[in-house]
């Protein structure tokens, strides 16, 4: 892939991402959480397992480790996410945003749990504490106010990444050789299932979803873009540079949704969230310095 092609790549993916926040808190004003979530699920894999029929002939679960990709992923990887539409209920898209930075950090911790063969060593313990140090630092955990809205937001998303993160893990454990778009289409498929069957069983209503061309509209571009190709261009690209240079796109993400939420939903960015956020980067560099060390040395080489 050419340089050019490889940076439109890389914008596109970060603009698709940063802007998935601001939709779903615009998208709350018309449907409930989980069943938002859950309709922009079905739509997506109906998306990712309509172009698995046409382009790829490996596109049902065949072993175990296949369903069990799918499960894992249903449950936890997909399921996850309906966490995040439900504390986006209570705090800004920009807040949401930088809590999900920490992904790639709780992803290495479950992987250091989970994975024998990508054990932490040394300061990768400290990068991880710096990670929870920055979500600390947004959430701000009061003794006396841990009910508040906000506060129950915050960890709600929290909580989302970290099973999510989990999801990511157990996929990889399972050692799936299906191809990314039939997984993930059929794992949203299960994803999408539990977060309408709990939606159900918590009162959440169809009759309650306000239809109008804005409410259309959100759920349509997060169901094409964050959904199905977002996810298919993340994964084209962290082929052509690598898993490091494309996890930098988590750290753009919530510089988009930040600045989005800041000019249309009228959201304050409030100075500690970008400190805490800043925490959790230098806690990504630390916990992946070699990488970044190489990549860095590469670069160097090239302009000697």
């Amino acid at each position: 892939m050419s340089r050019a092609r490889t940076l439109l790549l890389f914008v596109a993916v970060t603009l698709v991402f940063g802007t998935a926040f601001p939709a779903v808190k615009a998208g709350l004003d018309f449907f409930p959480p989980l069943l938002f979530v859950g309709f922009r699920n079905y739509l997506s894999a109906a998306l990712l397992l309509g172009y698995a029929g046409l382009r790829i002939e490996y596109r049902v679960p065949r072993e175990r480790r296949d369903w069990a990709a799918v499960l894992a992923g249903g449950a936890f990887l997909v399921g996850g996410v309906g966490f995040g539409f439900v504390g986006q209920q209570f705090i800004t898209s920009g807040v949401a945003a930088v809590i999900f930075s920490l992904s790639p950090i709780v992803t290495g911790l479950f992987a250091w749990a989970l994975l024998p063969e990508e054990r932490l060593v040394g300061r990768d313990y400290l990068a991880i504490l710096l990670g929870f140090l920055g979500v600390a630092i947004i959430v701000r955990p009061d003794p006396g106010a841990l009910l508040d809205p906000t506060v129950v937001g915050k960890l709600l998303v929290f909580l989302g990444v970290a099973v999510v993160a989990l999801g990511t893990v157990l996929v990889r454990r399972s050692r799936t050789a299906m191809p990314v778009p039939a997984l993930t289409g059929w794992a949203m498929v299960v994803g999408a299932t539990i977060q309408v069957g709990v939606a159900a069983a918590v009162g959440e209503s169809v009759a309650s979803i306000r239809v109008t061309p804005l409410a259309v509209a959100t759920l349509g571009y997060l169901s094409v873009f964050a959904g199905a190709l977002g996810l298919v261009w993340y994964l084209v690209l962290m082929g052509a540079v690598g898993a490091v240079r494309a996890n930098l796109v988590t750290y753009l993400t919530p510089v988009v949704s930040l600045l989005l939420g800041w000019a249309f939903l009228d959201e304050r960015i409030q100075a500690l969230t970008l400190v805490g956020f800043a925490v959790i980067v230098a806690g990504f560099a630390l916990l992946q310095r070699g990488d970044l060390y190489a990549e860095l040395a590469r670069y160097r080489a090239l302009f000697r």
